[in-house]
């Protein structure tokens, strides 16, 4: 098991969740990413305005919401998620072209 220092350090070293943290397609933790490990059992642990943000079962989770079990929610199948990530990808690409086409004019 971790001890106390290591998880202040972990906690305080660690950087702001990625948009892959942030749709649920990488542990929040690690950083594994459940595309390529989907046996991964993923649990959410909180919740953010784009959905719920997920971390592997055990250490990952109990250090990400105090608990091994994560909150009682079921998450989003990994369909879903990739799903939403893309469409969201796709949307921000669309606007970018849309502001360059405007520049230029």
């Amino acid at each position: 098991m971790y001890s106390q220092s290591s998880i202040y350090s972990r906690c305080n070293s660690r950087s702001a969740p990625t948009e892959e943290m942030l749709f649920g397609l990488t542990c929040v933790i690690c950083g594994i990413d459940y595309r390529s490990a989907p046996t991964a059992d993923a649990l959410v642990v909180s919740r953010s305005a784009d959905g719920p943000t997920l971390a592997c079962r055990g250490v990952c989770a109990r250090l990400a919401s105090g608990s091994a079990n994560g909150l009682d929610e079921t998450p989003l199948s990994l369909t879903e998620r990739v799903r939403r990530y893309e469409a969201r990808v796709r949307k921000h690409a669309d606007q970018a072209q849309g502001d360059q086409r405007g520049s230029a004019a």
